[in-house]
């Protein structure tokens, strides 16, 4: 379900705030759902009962919405069983969680089993993602948890042991073991994360590596690989870092085809290690090895250095019991680097982030974390290709501050990484999201604008090239690059290629320096909230007509026609809201070039609690003149920005505008101003852009006058919240 404006933004406080209390840390992961393992196991415990999960439960609707859904065959002999219905003894973990606990059932997630896969290789990070401590024996209660990465925090998934089967075998992912079912449930849990199992189909194995180590990954495609790979290969996998790779199918209908050397098409694999031999029977020769693991538990590369081929015979058995060699039909098979290199088209490295290990010896990341959203028609601008839009992009200040320790070519440079994620498209499938076309470009900051956290404006795009940025806009999950770029202040810009495209995202950008990366909110101000005494020079022929028409609606207010007793106004007249609208729609009338119907009786009540300055619930004239004179203000600006003549202008010029009305906001307040005030079209008329600025004025007011002390917050009792909100 769509947030509303004020749902989402409360969401986005409530969750910024909890940041704050320490919530969604590695010690202190969010509760998926609300819900809190130890105490539900507590209850289960006194009870004495199996836990059954209402959130994620044992129906249709987990399983999935389409070739999983209520139409669909598939599902119809689908059992969910707990394992103790089974088989007898099941395990949680039989004999140390391994690779060979990972065999792909009926679901098109290989991607998610490689990264399990590697997963199994760190103890360490395994037992972040599956806490110990569970079992079928001691405390069980029907009841277990696993944690991941999500878009910034760490959250802690709570579901039952039922499992999809058919025929008494598991559906989906299993283990070669028949009673052990850490996989199965961790597969579990991850659907329950997506929102169903069908959510999981299709994918790449780095979606699941960053989501059990919050790391962020490189893609290497093997053409343009560079000349060090093996060294990174090496590297990564000493360092912690996660691995994995894949053949591309040029026809999507030939996806997962087996090819005649035994490997498959469009599937993902685990890269498991590396290593570098002595060849005994070629005179200290090398050759340089890597492991690979195919998902589905079989299925093995048939060519040279495969589980049974002659080129075992040239290493000693020392040589081969350091790579623990064997022959078996379990998924797992070296093969030469070269070989790797010609059959497999990209490679894909997960990088560990400081948050993924809790000890120092681990390759360690400085990282800034960045939460951001596109908004139709006030921040979704798209890519550079469409530059009246570009600039309302959300815009990211970098500082590079430190260069390199080992310089190339005696450059002073530093180097980064950035990744730019979208946020919830997998788990809005079933609701037609399919992932955007994202991308990013990095812009240069003149050294005189430095530490000028105000937006770049439209001219400054216009003007200037950008100084990196990705390689391409895809439609992926993340798009991640690394850079290297001098010292200095630099403007990232991520976009959709397309704009309008509405959406939440994260921007990382990873670093072995100190750099820093931050949203760049302008300082929220006004210029002028307190209200000037009116203008007492010489009246204009327009205000000479204003006041006319003035004095001619509230006289005939102050002689009784209205119903009001005449004497109560004494020689003070004063109009309600009605009449206000009245007298503004008259003049406004006038105005051809407004193509406007008219002032709203709900906007001119709003001028009221503006301008009423002694709580009357009316305006006199100095208070009307003072209005008009704003009003007059604000249609200069208006019609400057509405240059087509069209009556309204549009809603990514909004931000412009507002800021020549002398306001500062930051970037989700005009989200909700966009949201608020603009049609379907994306465009703001006459009479919504008055109601805008006069709502914003109200409430800079009111804020000011409670800001007794001017350090820029406030405390209000419920009473004081609602008399300034319901009359504002």
């Amino acid at each position: 379900m769509p947030y509303t404006p004020s749902g989402f933004f409360c969401d986005r406080l409530i969750r910024e705030r909890e940041r704050r209390d320490g919530e969604g840390s590695l010690s202190k992961p969010l509760r998926f759902s609300g819900q809190d393992f130890a105490t539900l196991k507590q209850e289960c415990l006194t009870k004495k009962c199996l836990f059954e999960d209402d959130t994620f439960p044992a129906t249709v609707e987990s399983l999935g919405y389409k070739e999983l859904g209520h139409k669909s065959n598939k599902v119809k002999n689908i059992v969910w069983k707990r394992p103790k219905e089974i088989c007898e003894n099941p395990q949680f973990i039989v004999g140390g969680a391994s690779r060979t606990d990972i065999c792909q059932g009926d679901l098109g997630d290989c991607w998610l089993l490689a990264a399990i896969a590697c997963l199994t290789l760190n103890e360490k990070l395994l037992f972040r993602v599956v806490p110990q401590e569970q079992s079928y024996s001691e405390g069980y209660c029907g009841l277990f948890h696993f944690q991941f990465w999500r878009y910034g925090d760490w959250v802690d998934v709570v579901i039952d042991d039922r499992i999809p089967t058919l025929n008494n075998q598991l559906v989906f992912t299993k283990s070669a073991e028949r009673n052990e079912f850490w996989s199965a449930l961790l597969e579990k849990a991850y659907a329950k994360l997506h929102g169903s199992y069908e959510a999981l189909k299709g994918g790449n194995t780095t979606e699941a590596m960053e989501d059990f180590t919050g790391g962020v990954t490189e893609f290497y495609e093997m053409k343009e690989a560079p000349k060090e790979l093996y060294k990174i290969m090496k590297k990564a996998l000493e360092s912690g870092s996660m691995m994995g790779c894949s053949i591309d199918s040029l026809v999507p209908a030939r996806f997962e085809t087996r090819t005649v050397t035994g490997l498959v098409k469009g599937h993902a694999y685990s890269v498991t290690a590396v290593n570098e031999c002595k060849q005994s029977l070629h005179k200290e020769s090398k050759v340089r090895l890597v492991r690979l693991r195919n998902p589905w538990g079989q299925v093995e590369w048939n060519g040279p250095w495969s589980d049974n081929s002659k080129e075992w015979v040239s290493l000693s058995k020392g040589e081969k019991d350091k790579l623990q060699h064997q022959s078996a039909e379990d998924g797992e098979f070296w093969m030469s680097f070269e070989d790797f290199k010609k059959n497999y088209t990209k490679i894909e490295i997960c990088n560990l982030t400081p948050d993924a290990l809790e000890d120092d010896k681990i390759h360690k990341w400085t990282v800034s974390v960045n939460e951001g959203r596109w908004v139709r028609g006030c921040s979704a601008g798209g890519c550079r290709n469409y530059p009246d839009t570009f600039w309302t992009n959300p815009q990211y200040r970098l500082r590079l501050l430190e260069e390199d320790d080992d310089p190339e070519d005696n450059e002073v440079a530093c180097s980064f990484v950035i990744a730019l994620m979208q946020k919830n498209r997998r788990k809005e499938r079933k609701m037609g999201a399919n992932l955007f076309t994202i991308g990013f470009a990095i812009y240069e900051v003149p050294k005189e604008m430095h530490g000028n956290k105000q937006h770049m404006q439209k001219d400054f795009f216009l003007f200037n090239s950008s100084k990196a940025r990705c390689k391409s806009y895809i439609n992926l999950r993340e798009v991640t690059q690394r850079f290297r770029l001098s010292p200095g202040e630099y403007v990232i810009i991520p976009s959709t290629y397309e704009p309008h495209q509405e959406g939440e995202f994260i921007l990382r950008v990873f670093s072995e320096k100190r750099n820093t990366s931050e949203e760049i909110e302008n300082r929220i101000e006004a210029d002028h909230p307190v209200p000037a005494p009116a203008n007492a020079g010489e009246e204009s022929e327009e205000d000479q007509q204003f006041r006319s028409i003035f004095q001619q609606i509230a006289g005939d207010v102050s002689t009784g026609s209205t119903g009001r007793p005449g004497s109560a106004w004494g020689s003070e007249m004063e109009i309600t809201a009605n009449e206000l609208k009245n007298v503004l729609n008259s003049i406004v009338s006038k105005h051809k070039d407004l193509n406007s119907e008219g002032f709203s009786l709900d906007s001119c009540r709003s001028m009221i609690s503006l301008m009423d300055m002694d709580g009357t619930g009316r305006l006199n004239l100095q208070e009307f003149r003072h209005l008009w004179n704003k009003i007059k203000q604000w249609q200069g600006i208006f019609q400057h920005y509405n240059s087509d003549q069209a009556g309204s202008i549009n809603s990514y010029e909004m931000r412009n505008a507002v800021n020549d009305a002398g306001f500062r906001l930051n970037n989700q307040l005009y989200d909700i101003i966009t949201m608020r005030y603009a049609n379907e079209g994306m465009n703001i008329d006459f009479d919504s852009f008055i109601s805008c600025l006069v709502r914003l004025e109200a409430m800079f007011r009111a804020f000011q006058a409670f800001d007794q002390d001017g350090d820029g917050t406030i405390r209000l009792s419920v009473l004081e919240w609602l008399q300034l909100t319901m009359y504002a």
